[in-house]
């Protein structure tokens, strides 16, 4: 399966807030995409772009599944979904009333992965040993990390071409930070699966990105080919590396 996501020149805001001016990245198959940014750059507005929840005022967003180019601007957050695009929300968003397994379930929603339900969600409970065992389990009474795996457990279910994840850090200790952005490296490495991450923690993210983006007052402000080149960035070592 041959995939290539593209954003050209999208701008976006909300009311007479301008969060995105002219933002370009790309995202191929089987690759990991860090968008690095501290709070308020438009790391968030960009993914909500990206999945229908906001539409841009300037710009394309082409999705290219096996040949075919798909408009993204326009298209509702179920079309977007429909076609294998899935977003873990900043804040996990859990159905905190519901057991986790009730959360997984929902997450099979789009036909294509209705007809797997059960292989995913074998595969979920592989992929997170601790959401078998507690899969009776109010999402709810849990803790934050493992809120955090359930809400990328619930994504997966849906069997996603490629996966944005937003701002996976928010709320979790340094240690289960580093766990649960290990975990999604992992899902890149072993299952090949293609993942934009939104973040602000470089040092993290860094372990895991294949290469990245830097977003600050809703531009891009560098882009790089390679870690090596975002770790060796003048302006990357000022943001983030106490230059």
């Amino acid at each position: 399966m041959a995939l290539e996501l593209k954003v050209e020149g999208v701008s976006a805001g909300y009311g007479a807030v301008r969060a995105l001016e002219g933002v370009s990245i790309h995202v191929k198959q089987g690759e990991t995409v860090a968008l690095l940014g501290t709070n308020g750059n438009g790391k968030s507005t960009l993914m909500k772009c990206l999945t229908g929840l906001v539409r841009p005022s300037a710009g394309k967003i082409t999705l290219t599944l096996d040949g075919v180019s798909h408009d993204l601007i326009g298209k509702g957050p179920q079309e977007i979904v429909d076609m294998g695009v899935v977003m873990v929300a900043e804040g996990r968003r859990l159905f905190p009333k519901l057991t986790v397994e009730e959360n997984l379930q929902l997450g099979a929603y789009r036909p294509a992965a209705r007809m797997e339900r059960e292989k995913n969600l074998e595969f979920c409970y592989e992929t997170f040993p601790v959401l078998r065992e507690r899969r009776r389990q109010l999402a709810g009474s849990m803790s934050g990390g493992q809120q955090q795996m359930v809400a990328i457990a619930r994504a997966l279910m849906s069997a996603p071409k490629l996966l944005l994840v937003d701002e996976p850090s928010v709320g979790l200790s340094p240690l289960l930070v580093s766990q649960t952005i290990e975990k999604i490296g992992e899902l890149n490495r072993k299952f090949g699966l293609t993942v934009l991450m939104a973040e602000q923690n470089f040092h993290q993210t860094i372990k895991i990105a294949h290469r990245g983006y830097v977003l600050v007052h809703g531009e891009i402000a560098f882009e790089s080919k390679d870690i090596a080149e975002l770790e060796n960035n003048e302006m990357v070592k000022n943001l983030y590396l106490g230059a």
